[in-house]
């Protein structure tokens, strides 16, 4: 079994994530969402991903549908499928992330949209 050998968090304009477990082909993380934070609209090229909430209330765009996720909500966002995560409330956001692909780098992210002007 795999896990992280040390939960290192890494911050981001909206908020930030920890690694928690990570194996060949998986990455668990907790991501915490900022009040007002939202990442960007984008998609992934060799993974997919399923987000659970755990605290707050999440808005998650999946294709073209608008979701509103409450603590043990869930969604998977397929392979190449457009997405964003969101947090409209006055309260952090938590969620759990799961990623199953051949690749999990954090460079694997294609961005329609970005808030922060990021590329």
């Amino acid at each position: 079994m795999g896990y992280a050998k040390t939960a290192s968090t890494e911050t981001r304009p909206w908020g930030a994530f920890t690694v928690l477990a990570e194996g060949p082909r998986y990455k668990v993380k907790r991501i915490v969402v900022k009040p007002q934070g939202r990442l960007s609209l984008q998609s992934h090229k060799h993974r997919s991903e399923h987000w659970t909430v755990a605290f707050g209330v999440a808005t998650a765009t999946v294709g073209d549908a608008v979701l509103t996720l409450t603590p043990g909500q869930s969604v998977d966002i397929a392979l190449g499928e457009r997405h964003r995560l969101e947090n409209f409330a006055e309260v952090d956001l938590e969620l759990i992330e799961v990623q199953f692909g051949d690749y999990l780098g954090e460079d694997d992210i294609v961005r329609y949209e970005d808030a922060y002007a990021r590329v």
